[in-house]
């Protein structure tokens, strides 16, 4: 979407028609993703096709160069180290505000994005509250999953050991204190008619 957008802007910057019978001009794309994580890379570039679709050819693939560092000193460098004083500051103060504004002043403090930061902290500051209130959506929603998923093979369990220990010609009121729930619940999963 981004990429179309881009594109758009660029035929509209050089007033070209896309409409018209003669090929516009475009320049060669190149897609580019810095990596800031801890894990080794051991390509440069990585394509969609390949990582998804097996090598097949698709209808859409792009190869995207793989920047791990950059130059000391350079934009990249700068900001690869931007982000490993966020992840400092995130485990010492959480994913706050006291966190974000910790790590752009060591960052000033450093010469690393100094310009930057000063003229747009703010703006900084706020991006990295909304990254981190997603993140901490989606890890809610992975947790609330999880509970979700264990109590219901709970209960999955609690009703084959139900059937189990009926087979045995338990009583169902002994059954229901074993697996922990309600005689009506036991009575349900053992396919008996409630009592008048």
């Amino acid at each position: 979407m981004y990429l179309a957008r881009t594109y758009q802007e660029y035929f509209r910057q050089s007033t070209q028609s896309l409409f018209s019978t003669s090929p516009v001009e475009m320049p060669e794309l190149e897609l580019y993703v810095i990596y800031t994580g801890d894990s080794k890379i051991d390509r440069e570039y990585i394509s969609l096709s390949e990582e998804f679709f097996g090598g097949r050819k698709t209808a859409l693939d792009v190869c995207v160069r793989m920047m791990t560092d950059g130059q000391d000193g350079d934009i990249i460098n700068q900001y690869v180290v931007f982000t490993k004083v966020m992840d400092g500051q995130a485990r010492i103060y959480g994913r706050t505000r006291e966190a974000v504004r910790e790590a752009i002043r060591i960052c000033k403090d450093r010469d690393v994005l100094k310009e930057y930061l000063e003229n747009r902290e703010k703006e900084v500051v706020d991006i990295m509250i909304t990254l981190y209130d997603q993140q901490q959506v989606l890890e809610e929603y992975v947790a609330s999953e999880k509970r979700k998923t264990a109590t219901e093979t709970a209960k999955e369990t609690a009703k084959e050991t139900a059937i189990k220990l009926y087979k045995m010609n338990l009583p169902v009121k002994d059954i229901s204190e074993a697996v922990g729930y309600s005689m009506e619940i036991v009575r349900n999963w053992l396919g008996l008619l409630p009592q008048a």
